[in-house]
């Protein structure tokens, strides 16, 4: 018959992981934005129209996404006049267009570190 003794045993394990990513974000601004602002102007169209109308939808594939979006008419943007003449004015006009608007790209490392110890006692 064998004959045992107690003791025990330890084992220790690690393992590491690197993990690299690259996460790469567009956005699209699809539409136009036109504003305008000052003193002493008014707008010179018989209607009073103060907005350029849309014209074409243009279409464009970046980075592998289709879109597509209206443009501005820039032959209708609105004419302004003052409204009394020889006095003091001010007009600023902002005309934002559609398309590719922001690119974000974001890498980062994730670096892992596991250690697994285990301990085995054994007796008689």
């Amino acid at each position: 018959m064998p004959q045992f003794r107690s003791g025990s045993s330890q084992t220790s394990s690690t393992s590491e992981s690197v993990i690299n990513e690259t996460i790469t974000s567009y956005q699209y601004r699809t539409g136009y934005s036109y504003s305008a602002s000052g003193h002493n102007i008014q707008s010179s169209d018989l209607d009073g129209h103060i907005n350029p109308t849309a014209t074409t939808l243009t279409e464009q594939t970046v980075g592998g996404v289709n879109f597509s979006w209206t443009s501005p008419n820039l032959e209708a943007v609105p004419r302004w006049q003052m409204v009394t003449p020889g006095s003091a004015f001010s007009l600023q006009e902002t005309l934002i267009t559609p398309g590719l608007d922001t690119v974000t790209t974001i890498t980062r490392t994730i670096n892992t570190t596991t250690t697994t110890e285990t301990t085995t006692t054994f007796g008689q």
